[in-house]
């Protein structure tokens, strides 16, 4: 599933959770990238202040190796809020390229997470809704239907992705992210 971009929604501080601000230099710190070399890929990638103001997810996906994925994960919080109906990221740029978020409600490295994918349009910052309904649950990249439904009181950890088989070098910036 690919949600729009809603270009005229705004994170608003009143009923969002606000999870991560970029524009603070050390918020970038609290990621770590979880690559495709965790089974002998060679992909990379960071996430990176920039000095504007936002944070930068850059890297290159290679499909070198059997890999073909990057990815990075916040370290685990509690980031949860009962009854949120939407995550909300505020991105621009991408380059075409389709990005997965991941939901994860536990603080293990390696299990069932929640992903929808979103692919931002042009060049301009968007702030792009993301219906927690639309999160469906996987493991190693492979669908678990058995999985309990997305609890958004329990959300431990964020993350984002590039895989299927993008090849090549992407950056996306990203100034806010949220639920709602």
């Amino acid at each position: 599933m690919h949600a729009q971009p809603d270009n005229h929604a705004v994170i608003q501080p009143d009923d969002t959770l606000l999870l991560f601000d970029f524009s603070d230099p050390a918020t970038a710190n609290d990621w770590a990238a979880i690559d495709d070399r965790v089974m002998g890929g060679i992909s990379r990638s960071r996430m990176r202040h920039d000095s504007a103001g936002h944070a930068v997810f850059e890297g290159t996906v290679s499909l070198e190796r059997n890999g073909g994925f990057a990815s990075m994960r916040s370290s685990p919080s509690t980031r949860g809020k009962p009854h949120a109906a939407a995550c909300v990221i505020e991105v621009r740029g991408g380059g075409g390229k389709q990005f997965k978020l991941s939901l994860l409600t536990d603080d293990g490295f390696d299990s069932v997470n929640y992903q929808t994918s979103f692919a931002p349009e042009g060049d301009d910052w968007q702030t792009i809704r993301l219906p927690l309904a639309a999160f469906g649950a996987s493991f190693r990249g492979r669908d678990v239907p058995s999985a309990p439904a997305l609890d958004p009181a329990c959300i431990r950890q964020i993350g984002l992705m590039i895989a299927a088989r993008q090849a090549g070098t992407f950056a996306l910036d990203i100034r806010r992210l949220g639920l709602v």
